[in-house]
């Protein structure tokens, strides 16, 4: 949607003998209440207005991670900070050189800023599949970065500035932390607090997309509690039983409340941020006429190579020498979250600015010169993603036991399972020494988790001993009501020494599991079924699946089926491509380390 965005506002600016693209840009709204009048350009309006909920969603996607993912683990995040300090000095650092005392040198500020959708766009394209730590790494990086950028635009490029209405910003916003805490009033509260931040920093002269930003960072995020999750299965069953409007509401506000505000607004915005905010913002902002003329004093431009120089080759090599530094003991020696092979390709498709960039540019200079900043920044866009796929083939073609080891020398994955495998008490398949388990949480009545046995099926005897899989029982008595005693069948049955088969049987069962049904499997699998009747009977099991149900908890899993490998939570679909790949990535960090080290890649 971006490139068609761009395309299309090319094709606008260049339509011959029109100029309506700028004349459609700079039409005036204004919105008035009383005596009040905001006015802007159409441009303005999308550039300060739409790009705040933009950034916003930048900003959950960084909460979420700080909350539930990789930069849970605070040290971490640090490297990706540095990363980010050291892409802009490098970026900034060459185009100031490139266009030392020549006209354009003072909007530096263009050349800062890693556009955030278009770098992890152009990671998802040329980068590895399910290479969930580069993104990390990344998202971190540009979220830092768009912060940097937003700070020059505020205290570089800002004139005018109203100390009221900053003040006025910042006491919205620590309203909008403590209204957090209203369970009661925060859904109404927050989003007026919201719109009262930006319209204050809109008046304040300051840029108000950072208000986007900041927001979005202190909406929390976390995983659905098990409590919620049964009260919004109580409130929907009252609803069945009396169909009425105000039990309809209390049935939506309680399945709402069970996720996160984090995840539920990230919801409702990525779509419009994808697929309409940031097509927008490029229709309004990289259409530039073109013609022999402009193309070449773009080329002989300062500003124009500094822009793509800055991007290309300035950014990459900032982030690589600044991650490298903060790996020394001077620095702290923090252990790279990604591998350095790995971290020059994420360095190479940060290059691409845009966003940020045109929002400097825009302020900074005068049309012609705003006219090489975007050829500058369209060049990187080519050019950045290209390198990136260069290096990440180049990665791909390496030796396995060079990329196993330098993966081995990234931080060790942190570790979802609260409670680990026990060879003992567990029910495994598979090579029961392999470098991979596979953990699933799991119910015999859950539609779901018979959609995923037979891919469990085919994905151990596709990898065979390389791969140990675990079965833990989870049942969700608020919806499933034969799960509990399904589950505690299984275990009477492996009482007697054939657990899988049951296993297999009861989801053969396709979710009838009705007493009549168990018993019916007991006598077939030929068990002693007046001791299997009497082990349901008293409750035998109860307990054994209770500590199952009581891990589960412990490692924040609400819902089935729920993978974890090597102890890490699968997030994400559990089809066979997906769970293969995500095994095939934990073989490869538990390979065995060479025995003569190679040379450093």
């Amino acid at each position: 949607m971006l490139a068609v965005a761009v395309v299309a506002a090319l094709v606008w600016a260049n339509v011959p003998g029109s100029s309506s693209y700028s004349s459609f840009w700079r039409t005036s709204l204004q919105i008035r209440l009383g005596g009040e009048v905001l006015r802007a350009s159409l441009r303005t309006w999308v550039n300060e207005g739409f790009m705040t909920l933009f950034f916003l969603v930048v900003g959950l996607e960084a909460a979420r991670e700080l909350s539930l993912g990789e930069l849970r683990e605070r040290r971490r995040a640090l490297t990706p900070v540095i990363a980010a300090c050291g892409g802009v000095a490098g970026a900034v650092g060459i185009f100031a050189a490139v266009t030392a005392g020549a006209r354009g040198s003072g909007a530096w500020g263009a050349a800062a800023s890693t556009d955030t959708a278009l770098a992890l766009g152009a990671l998802s394209l040329v980068g590895p599949r399910g290479a969930a730590r580069l993104r990390v790494f990344l998202l971190t990086l540009v979220v830092v970065d768009d912060l940097i950028g937003l700070l020059i635009i505020t205290f570089a490029y800002s004139h005018a500035i109203s100390g009221p209405a900053l003040g006025a910003a910042g006491g919205l916003f620590v309203a909008l932390i403590l209204v957090r805490r209203l369970e009661r009033w925060r859904g109404v509260a927050t989003p007026v607090l919201g719109f009262g931040v930006w319209l204050a920093m809109f008046q304040s002269g300051v840029d108000p997309v950072i208000a986007g930003l900041a927001i979005g960072l202190v909406i929390s995020a976390h995983s659905p509690a098990r409590s919620d999750l049964e009260r919004a299965t109580e409130l929907a069953r009252a609803f069945r039983e009396q169909p009425t409007a105000e039990f309809a509401r209390s049935a939506q506000r309680g399945l709402s409340e069970a996720i996160s505000p984090n995840e539920r607004l990230q919801h409702r915005l990525h779509p419009w941020s994808g697929f309409v905010i940031v097509p927008l913002f490029a229709l309004a902002n990289i259409g530039v006429h073109i013609d022999g003329s402009v193309l070449e004093s773009a080329v002989r431009s300062p500003v124009t190579i500094g822009i793509l120089l800055g991007y290309v080759l300035g950014k990459p090599v900032g982030i690589v020498v600044s991650s490298w530094l903060a790996s020394r003991s001077i620095f702290g020696a923090r252990t790279p979250m990604v591998t350095w092979p790995g971290l020059l390709g994420t360095g190479a498709v940060a290059g691409v600015g845009f966003t940020v960039s045109l929002l400097v540019a825009r302020r900074a200079l005068p049309h012609p010169l705003f006219i090489d900043v975007q050829l500058g920044l369209l060049a990187a866009l080519v050019v950045s993603p290209l390198l990136g796929k260069a290096v990440f083939s180049a990665i791909a073609r390496l030796p396995v036991q060079v990329r196993a080891r330098q993966i081995q020398g990234t931080a060790a994955e942190l570790v979802d399972l609260a409670v680990d495998v026990d060879p003992e008490r567990d029910h495994i398949r598979g090579g029961r020494d392999a470098l991979v388990t596979l953990l699933e949480y799991a119910d015999f009545e859950c539609p779901f988790c018979g959609q995923a046995e037979p891919v469990i099926r085919e994905l151990l005897a596709s990898e065979g001993a390389e791969l140990r899989y675990v079965f833990r029982h989870l049942p969700l008595n608020d919806v499933h009501p034969f799960a509990q005693l399904a589950a505690e069948a299984a275990e009477a049955a492996g009482a007697q020494g054939r657990f899988w088969e049951m296993h297999d049987l009861l989801f053969a069962q396709k979710r009838e599991l009705r007493p009549t049904a168990l018993l019916a499997c007991a006598k077939k699998l030929e068990l002693d079924v007046e001791r299997f009747e009497s082990e349901l009977a008293r409750g035998a099991h109860k307990a054994r699946v209770s500590a199952d149900v009581e891990s589960a908890d412990a490692s924040g899993v609400s819902g089935t089926p729920t993978f974890f490998v090597n102890g890490r939570r699968h997030h994400g679909a559990y089809d066979l491509e997906s769970l293969t790949r995500a095994v095939k990535a934990a073989a490869l960090v538990g390979l065995p380390p060479l025995r003569q080290p190679p040379r450093m890649v």
